[in-house]
C-alpha cells in the first residue's frame, strides 16, 4: 500500500500528462518556454487548477498564453481522459504561476546587495 495520499498522486499524474500534451502538440507556446508547475485537483475530481509558468516574454504574451490554453481546454481534457483512467476527468482552469518570477527577483536583489557590499 502506498503511503503517498491519493490526491497527491492524482495531481502529479495530471501535471505530467498536461505537460506532455502541451509539449507533444505544441499548444500555446508562442515560442516561449511554458511549464506546468502545479495542479490542484478538487477532492471530488470535478475541477482542477493548473498553474502555468511562462519564461520570458511580456506580461501581455503570458496572459495570451493563458487565454489560448483556456480556449483549447476541452482538447487537453480529452487527451487526458484518453490516457488516464479516473472516475471523472476534471474541468481544467489555467492560472499564471508567478512564484518562479518572484523567486528570481528576490535572488537578483540579494545578489545586488552582495555586489554593493564589495564596493
Amino acid at each position: 500500500m502506498s503511503k503517498i495520499p491519493r490526491m497527491v498522486r492524482v495531481n502529479e499524474i495530471l501535471k505530467r500528462e498536461i505537460a506532455d500534451t502541451l509539449e507533444r502538440e505544441n499548444i500555446a507556446s508562442h515560442g516561449l518556454l511554458v511549464s506546468v508547475t502545479e495542479v490542484k485537483t478538487a477532492p471530488d475530481l470535478h475541477n482542477a487548477q493548473v498553474f502555468i509558468s511562462v519564461f520570458g516574454g511580456t506580461e501581455y504574451q503570458k496572459l495570451e498564453i493563458i487565454k489560448c490554453l483556456e480556449k483549447v481546454r476541452h482538447h487537453i481534457q480529452k487527451a487526458i481522459a484518453k490516457d488516464i483512467v479516473l472516475k471523472y476527468t476534471p474541468v481544467l482552469e489555467f492560472k499564471l504561476d508567478r512564484r518562479i518570477e518572484s523567486g528570481d527577483k528576490v535572488i537578483s536583489l540579494i545578489e545586488g546587495l552582495g555586489h554593493e557590499e564589495k564596493e
